[in-house]
C-alpha cells in the first residue's frame, strides 16, 4: 500500500493550516489570550508572523501553516513510500 503524495500534502496542509492556525487565530481575536502560549511558540518558527491578534496575522499564519503542512504532509507520504516496502514481509 501506498499514500498519495498530493493527497497527504493537501491533508495535512488544510489541516494544520485551517484548523492549527488559522482556527487558533481566530479565537485570539474572538477571546483574549486564548492559544497565546501557541501563537507565541509559531511566531518564533514562522519569520514574518507576529502572535499579535490582528486579521492580517490570522491569514499570514494560516497561510504559513497551509505551506508548513503541506511539506510535511508530503515529506511523510514520501518517506512511508520509501520505507514500507522494505519493512513488509
Amino acid at each position: 500500500m501506498t499514500i498519495n503524495v498530493k493527497a497527504a500534502a493537501v491533508t495535512v496542509g488544510l489541516l494544520w493550516g485551517v484548523l492549527g492556525m488559522f482556527q487558533t487565530g481566530v479565537g485570539n481575536l474572538l477571546f483574549v489570550g486564548y492559544g497565546q502560549a501557541f501563537l507565541d511558540v509559531m511566531a518564533s518558527v514562522y519569520p514574518g508572523y507576529a502572535a499579535t491578534p490582528t486579521v492580517g496575522q490570522v491569514i499570514i499564519g494560516a497561510l504559513y501553516g497551509l505551506l508548513d503542512g503541506a511539506i510535511v504532509g508530503a515529506a511523510f507520504a514520501w518517506l512511508y513510500n520509501a520505507i514500507a516496502p522494505r519493512l513488509s514481509g
